[in-house]
């Protein structure tokens, strides 16, 4: 049955302009700038969402001052040197019917010294929450300053073909500051009473309207953090959005969750609820006459944006991550093809993930994303001779090989040794909280039926077989194993645990694939950091073990931290009962217990277990690609079966892989 969306696909006038339908691409930062200009890399990834039918993109934030350089990639500010660069992207993607606005935005008092070389300015010079630097608060000249660069900011974004521009105040950002009693300390006529600290915002919106024109489209951007008192409340913003709209200084308002207090729900990872932002928009649509409101915020779906306009909780919507996973959402939905829709799982792994260590960003399930200037969108170009493919393996890498493939027209049959498809990815995606992996993979599944991909399940190949199937090319996507020795990093010359050969240790693959015998009391080895540990351990207090997570690092979880999601997480394994014991290593496995090594006081203890579990690193499943070796067949290896790693690697070479054959 095809699927429409009657109310997220009708226009909507904002300001002076009118979109054609309801669904936009919000701002976020992309961090793609080389020399602080928007180059190729920007504008193959913004004109691919503009291709793919968002009704408004609102681009990367610019400072406006040089106090207000957040990150590596930001643009220049105070230069006009950007006008022609923006130039370019607002003229491509006006050629698809996108209005385009240019968000703007300075994070006062929780700026990045390292980046921006400046002390950072705030109202009343509190801490930063970014960092431990303190910041600096401005005196009236130097308020003005900010808003003249505010002002100029429009100007060029005006010059640079942008429509309109969207001033973040979200996040406890500066506007916010200066609105908020508890970061607003100040006694002249910025601060005090509720007028005054309003007196910020007006000037600069009346700066831009002063220097960009009438028709020139105004937005705000806020947001809703209801787990810290210390930020302001949903009856504030309802407030300043009423104040606002009541003097006709901004045309719409998006609205968001989080705050740089609590960074998690800024970019909620699949560890929240959907639609996290829509309540908060409707309260903020509740206080407002004229001005347009946006939500944002884990809206994943078509069907969640489209619920969200017919109930009333906002006039437009933001799905971002969900574009950047497909960037043809729009598109598809409005024609009727969201099962078409490649699905966002909410991991922040390739955007966030990326974006925190100050590189450019990505998809872990659209590796496309951040790469259209070199590979022609996400999009396919027809193979000039069909050919026959064999892809051996049907995890993520294999998966997406295939898919690539025969969307270039090859003739593609896929064989697995297992039943069902997904390889280890499938296991990932049965612990808690993680079944969007399980609609990603019956995307792969609705996708290849339609391709005409051949499927061959149960189905182990060796190489006679493999050399008797007569493909033109021959795609390795053959996964790893567990090691099984219990190799520790921090224990780097002992190379196998002593006692792990006993019956009672499992590898975390056993106890997700439902192989493992766990006794009561399971001590489980992390020595990833990663999902593959703390989803198990979580997986495993859910079934009533006492679990204890035992890791070398500092702190459980530690490559989740570049997600944003390491913090929601301890809190869900100790909510279960899982205990932690971090800095440390086994010694020794003894079948009814553990020595535990302290790696920083030295010394070592033995404490009692029914069960050992193995989150360690893997090892190739290469055997076939060896036997190959020097057939004179093409082949390729792709993915855990040329070395273990993230499923972002996998899917990467996957597709990369599947465009060159």
């Amino acid at each position: 049955m095809t699927q429409t969306f009657p109310n997220l696909f009708t226009p909507v006038k904002v300001g002076s302009k009118t979109l054609k339908h309801r669904l936009n691409f919000g701002a976020h930062t992309a961090n793609m700038s080389e020399g602080g200009l928007p180059v190729d890399r920007h504008l193959g990834y913004y004109s691919e969402r503009a291709r793919g039918g968002a009704a408004m993109i609102v681009v990367e934030p610019v400072p406006p001052h040089r106090t207000g350089v957040l990150t590596r990639g930001n643009f220049r500010q105070g230069d006009d040197a950007v006008i022609p660069h923006f130039r370019r992207i607002t003229d491509a993607c006006h050629a698809f019917g996108t209005v385009m606005i240019q968000q703007i935005y300075h994070v006062g008092a929780h700026g990045d010294w390292d980046n921006s070389f400046e002390a950072n300015w705030s109202p009343s010079g509190l801490p930063s929450m970014h960092d431990s630097d303190g910041s600096h608060a401005v005196s009236e000249s130097e308020i003005e300053e900010l808003v003249e660069g505010f002002g100029q900011a429009a100007r060029r974004a005006r010059d640079a073909g942008f429509d309109g521009c969207e001033l973040m105040a979200a996040y406890n950002a500066l506007i916010e500051q200066f609105w908020s009693p508890f970061s607003n300390r100040r006694e002249d006529r910025f601060g005090g009473n509720f007028e005054k600290r309003m007196a910020f915002s007006a000037a600069v919106l009346d700066r831009i309207r002063k220097y960009a024109g009438p028709d020139f489209v105004i937005g705000m951007a806020i947001s809703v953090d209801p787990s810290r008192p210390d930020v302001l409340s949903v009856a504030d913003q309802q407030a300043i959005a009423a104040w606002h709209d009541a003097r006709g200084l901004y045309d719409y308002v998006t609205v968001g969750t989080g705050s740089y207090f609590d960074h998690t729900r800024i970019i909620p990872a699949f560890l929240y609820e959907d639609k996290m932002g829509p309540p908060f928009a409707e309260a903020i649509r509740q206080a407002v006459k004229t001005v347009k409101v946006q939500a944002e915020s884990h809206i994943r779906t078509p069907e969640n944006a489209d619920y969200v306009i017919a109930s009333g909780q906002a006039d437009m919507v933001s799905i971002v991550r969900g574009q950047i996973a497909d960037p043809h959402l729009a598109n598809k939905a409005r024609e009727g093809r969201a099962a078409d829709i490649r699905p966002c799982i909410s991991c922040n792994q390739m955007c966030w993930g990326r974006r925190s260590r100050d590189y450019w960003i990505s998809c872990l399930i659209n590796p496309s994303a951040g790469r259209e200037f070199q590979w022609g969108g996400d999009r396919f170009t027809p193979a000039a001779k069909p050919r026959r493919v064999l892809v051996v393996g049907g995890g993520p890498a294999g998966l997406e090989a295939a898919r690539a493939a025969a969307e270039r027209g090859h003739r593609v049959t896929l064989v697995e040794a297992a039943d069902k498809l997904g390889g280890q990815f499938r296991l990932a995606g049965m612990q808690p909280r993680r079944a969007q992996i399980l609609d990603l993979l019956g995307w792969y599944e609705g996708q290849l039926e339609k391709l005409q991909v051949e499927i061959r399940l149960n189905s182990p190949i060796d190489e006679a077989e493999v050399k008797a199937f007569g493909a033109d090319a021959v795609v390795l996507a053959t996964g790893s194993q567990p090691a099984r020795n219990g190799y520790q990093r921090a224990l780097p010359t002992v190379e196998r645990l002593p006692g792990v050969e006993k019956p009672n240790v499992f590898a975390v693959e056993d106890v997700m694939g439902r192989a493992a015998r766990l006794g009561e009391r399971i001590l489980l080895l992390d020595d990833s950091g990663n999902w593959r540990g703390a989803g198990t351990a979580w997986a495993m207090a859910e079934q009533g073990h006492q679990v204890t997570l035992l890791t070398p690092d500092s702190m459980v979880g530690r490559e989740i931290s570049r997600t944003g999601s390491e913090y929601p997480m301890r809190k869900r394994l100790r909510g279960a009962g899982v205990e932690f014991i971090t800095d440390a290593a086994v010694g020794e496995w003894h079948g009814d217990g553990a020595t535990i090594l302290d790696l920083l006081a030295g010394g070592s203890r033995w404490l009692p277990f029914d069960t050992l579990v193995l989150a360690t690193a893997n090892v190739s499943e290469n055997g076939l690609a060896r036997a190959l070796g020097g057939s004179g067949l093409e082949c390729h290896a792709i993915g855990d079966g040329l070395a273990p790693r993230h499923a972002a690697a996998a899917i990467y070479e996957g597709r990369k892989l599947g465009r060159a054959l």
